[in-house]
């Protein structure tokens, strides 16, 4: 029945609700289409380290790609990865002069390393359960596939980071400039949220790995789900996109129901049922 079909979606607010847990609609809906012959994955911006045990709990029958499609996650490792050429510590310690208030990261492939570990960052990796270790120059992290800046935290979870002030907002404005000169030339840069920004290899994006896996399964339509600014080349370049009602984006594509409804399991019961129906 689904078996043309190559759905990938992002994570946070999208697969998963606002509280972070995945509703059972979703599940149950995913279990429905791979049963049927679709293929399924998540494309997320997350790392191994913060997806954790979900690589191993969440139904998909496809290559996780991760890292903003630095990398895809298959039989308990990662291939197609794709590094960042720059120096990794000088690179590192540019942003964190330039930006002191801001709490920089490096996502490697068993850890996230903190810079400047400040005590309030260290609780809220500590309280969302994500391992972390102080960034020491010199430390092997593996590749260089993604380094991020965060906000300050005022909350205590991931949501606390899709809020945010003008003061915000400017702040992160002029961040993200700041890179663009520092090393335009060498990388990407992504919004995850308001107050996230992810950087990965020049050429890394959602979409290339989406379609890359669509084509070495061989599947003849691409949909593709997401919610922020970091999902945007992936659900402009999918054949079919959707983006869940509450989404950041949502004003850009077309809706199905809001995250904590299943949005997923909307476009598998309602959205992919209409695209096969009118397929020539």
């Amino acid at each position: 029945m689904f078996s043309d079909i190559l759905l990938t979606v992002d994570y946070d607010r999208t697969l998963t609700g606002v509280d972070s847990t995945i509703p059972q609609r979703n599940l149950d809906a995913i279990r429905y289409f791979t049963e049927r012959g679709g293929s399924f994955t998540v494309n997320t911006g997350r790392s191994t380290t913060t997806m954790g045990n979900l690589l191993h709990t969440i139904p998909v029958n496809a290559p996780f790609l991760l890292y903003n499609g630095s990398a895809a996650w298959e039989n308990g490792g990662l291939t197609l990865v794709r590094p960042i050429d720059l120096d990794l510590w000088q690179t590192i310690g540019a942003m964190a002069e330039a930006f002191p208030e801001l709490n920089l990261e490096i996502q490697g492939v068993d850890n996230h390393y903190l810079v400047n570990e400040k005590p309030e960052y260290v609780a809220y990796y500590d309280n969302i359960g994500w391992p972390h270790a102080p960034a020491v120059p010199g430390t092997d992290i593996g590749p260089f596939l993604k380094f991020s800046l965060f906000g300050q935290v005022r909350g205590s979870g991931v949501k606390d980071m899709f809020t945010a002030t003008e003061e915000d907002l400017a702040l992160f404005a002029r961040a993200e400039a700041f890179i663009r000169e520092y090393c335009g030339d060498k990388v990407e840069i992504f919004r995850a949220a308001p107050r996230i920004i992810d950087v990965h290899a020049k050429g890394v994006s959602k979409i290339n790995a989406a379609r890359a896996l669509q084509q070495r399964l061989g599947k003849k339509i691409l949909v593709c789900v997401g919610d922020a600014e970091n999902d945007i080349s992936m659900l402009d370049g999918a054949d079919y996109a959707y983006c869940p009602a509450d989404g950041v984006v949502a004003d850009r594509y077309e809706n199905v129901c809001k995250c904590d409804d299943g949005a997923i399991a909307d476009v598998i019961y309602n959205k992919i049922p209409e695209i096969l129906k009118n397929k020539p």
